[in-house]
């Protein structure tokens, strides 16, 4: 370590991508998806400054749920749709730590759904990142609850007869305080909703878009595909009219309550006249109206949704703790078992 000058202290050493690489050979099928999410995450947790040992990565079961055992920090790969719940426990007995969710739409919307919109409305100053490839990749090829209206799969012969799910529709609707989308193929932009996640305090949500190319390939590449990503993805900036197309001309405005795809300086239309996003707004009605917004109607959005400041879950526990000890005198555990709130089972 170095010393800092004229304090006497030992600086910690500064940390690099490579830092953050375990020695586990990664197990993902060539060509994944998870492997850019993987090096965009490595790449972003050394401009946080956290320490090592205060990150953990906490997964369920899936192939995004390997993620665990590729970064070189402390984690657990639990249980089948539980990665929020342990978390959860986690995060409330050691507020200190920076506790990260790996998950998939199959273990985090499926089995693990219940668990994730508590999670959400609960507030805990967590990162979940939930990897969507729209199909049950691990157990190669059942449809996900993302997969789409009529999807053919192994499981689905003649097509899906049931809606897919939304996330991003679910995390606002479940009261999460930071709402947003990337996509796996598109690293720059990744990193930083991933920065953005991390700096945000409360539990943050980020659905990437990511390519299963076994068993669901080219789900998302009608859109997300380089040479029609500028046509076909808004990319959400705070403060600023929406605008997207290869020559910035394409905008979103409102028509009454309903979203509409216009062109710049055809009938008058101007910038002004567009929707302009605000992801700190008091309510997150524009935030349901954008997760609405899917190809081929609309661009998809993809950036940060929503954003709002609340007290965490363990400030509020930690608050009750101390104002209750303050007015009742510390606990006894002892007392409160041999207490007079006891039942016999027969």
């Amino acid at each position: 370590m170095a010393q800092t000058e004229g304090t006497g202290l030992l600086e910690p050493p500064k940390l690099t991508r490579q830092d953050f690489v375990t020695d586990q050979t990664v197990r993902w099928c060539p060509g994944c998806g998870d492997y850019s999410i993987l090096a965009q995450v490595q790449r972003v947790m050394p401009e946080l400054g956290i320490p090592r040992e205060k990150i953990v990565f906490i997964s369920g079961i899936g192939c995004s749920s390997r993620f665990p055992y590729y970064m070189n920090t402390y984690g657990f790969h639990s249980i089948h749709g539980r990665a929020a719940t342990l978390a959860s426990g986690l995060k409330i007995s050691r507020p200190d730590l920076s506790v990260w969710v790996a998950t998939g739409d199959g273990d985090g919307l499926s089995i693990g759904g219940n668990h994730l919109i508590h999670c959400l409305r609960r507030n805990l100053d967590i990162n979940i990142l939930l990897f969507n490839n729209r199909i049950y990749g691990l157990t190669k090829g059942q449809y996900s609850p993302t997969s789409e209206f009529g999807k053919k799969t192994k499981s689905s012969p003649f097509g899906t007869a049931e809606q897919p799910i939304n996330p991003v529709c679910v995390a606002i609707a479940s009261e999460a305080t930071f709402v947003a989308r990337s996509i796996d193929i598109d690293p720059v932009h990744l990193a930083k909703i991933v920065h953005r996640a991390a700096q945000h305090k409360g539990t943050s949500f980020v659905e990437i878009y990511q390519n299963c190319n076994i068993f669901n390939d080219g789900a998302f590449e009608d859109f997300t595909a380089k040479d029609v990503r500028s046509e076909r993805v808004l990319v959400l900036e705070h403060g600023h009219p929406m605008v997207f197309g290869k020559n910035r001309d394409k905008g979103i405005r409102l028509n009454g309550l309903d979203p509409e795809v216009v062109t710049l300086g055809r009938d008058g239309v101007t910038e002004k006249d567009l929707l302009v996003h605000d992801e700190n707004a008091p309510e997150p009605t524009l935030a349901y109206l954008l997760s609405r917004m899917s190809y081929p109607e609309f661009p998809v959005p993809v950036g940060v949704f929503y954003s709002a400041q609340r007290p965490t879950l363990e400030e509020i526990l930690t608050q009750q703790g101390e104002e209750i000890a303050r007015r009742k005198g510390p606990g006894d555990i002892e007392k409160l078992i041999r207490g007079t709130e006891t039942w016999t089972v027969a």
